[in-house]
């Protein structure tokens, strides 16, 4: 994260995070805590019938405590300026005898906006390969350097991409740092054997998602994330005009990320999750100029949501 980047309009977001590690070197005896996340993690395993619960118990509880108890970076976060994030783990199958796990994951990153009660969902997939081996009481042990357990590195991958996602929103590329441990554990997990983790094995698995994130041509996105969100939603409560130009704006860059590569699915993926918020914008507010051009916009990227984007122009 650039430290105090856009300080003045930073410090009156619920501390922003970079504020706090000036805090941290002008007052060295506040007692912050250093874990990132507050994910809450859930396990749904009402497909998986005729086995003892416990262990689905056990899982999400080690699981939480994974995510939640362990500090993933240096940056020091005080308690309500972690990020919030949701992890939704379907058990679709359970051996007993093999340990063996069998389920998708539907996570979402959140993200308050500057003096409202509002909060935006940053990112939100369905990971479609959440397959993995656990043993009930087994600790979670997680080494980037020599990865040999499926589930932790999957842990540890989205833990990376929901800090440096989050990062971006407040600074021009902000979780670079953070991201690159995504790749990290993307190239170390090949040889796991489990899904996910392959590239061109599927257009929206772990390592499309981030290499694709993450490559040259995909500037413009992470130019939108901070745009959208940092200059956009947090100055609708100061100028909603402006904000929404801005918006424009940012929404056009999601274009060009599109245009850049059309292959890749994350303009469509954003506009999915982005759908109702976006409609929510520009609905009933705007020059019909402005309207008519996000509407276009928004209708190339993501044809099955056409009339969803017709709202926009009322």
């Amino acid at each position: 994260m650039k430290i105090l980047k856009d300080s003045i309009l930073m410090n009156s977001i619920m501390k922003i995070r970079s504020l706090v590690m000036l805090m941290v070197i002008i007052c060295p005896t506040i007692k912050l805590n250093a874990q990132e996340l507050n994910c809450k993690v859930k396990i749904s395993h009402t497909q998986v019938q005729g086995t003892n619960t416990s262990v689905f118990e056990t899982l999400e509880n080690a699981i939480n405590e994974f995510m939640n108890n362990r500090a993933w970076t240096n940056t020091n976060y005080s308690q309500n300026e972690k990020i919030e994030c949701n992890m939704n783990i379907t058990v679709k199958q359970y051996s007993e005898a093999e340990n063996r796990f069998v389920g998708d994951l539907l996570f979402q990153l959140i993200r308050p906006v500057y003096n409202s009660t509002y909060s935006t969902t940053v990112f939100s997939m369905r990971d479609e390969s959440f397959n993995f081996n656990y043993k009930e009481y087994d600790p979670l042990e997680f080494n980037e350097t020599s990865m040999n357990d499926n589930l932790t590195a999957m842990l540890a991958f989205y833990a990376y991409l929901f800090i440096g996602l989050d990062m971006d929103t407040f600074s021009p590329m902000g979780g670079t740092e953070v991201l690159q441990k995504a790749i990290n554990i993307v190239d170390n997990a090949q040889n796991l054997g489990d899904g996910g983790w392959k590239a061109f094995g599927n257009d929206r698995n772990r390592n499309a998602i981030i290499n694709d994130y993450m490559e040259n041509s995909m500037e413009p996105l992470r130019d939108f994330m901070y745009k959208y969100h940092r200059l956009g939603l947090d100055m609708m409560s100061e100028d909603t005009e402006a904000a929404r130009k801005t918006i424009t704006e940012s929404i056009e860059l999601l274009n060009a990320a599109h245009a850049n590569k059309s292959l890749s699915m994350l303009p469509q993926i954003f506009t999915d999750f982005k759908r109702d918020e976006i409609v929510n914008i520009y609905k009933g507010h705007g020059e019909q100029e402005e309207k008519i051009k996000v509407y276009t916009i928004l209708s190339n990227l993501n044809a099955s949501q056409h009339s969803e984007w017709n709202k926009i122009k009322k």
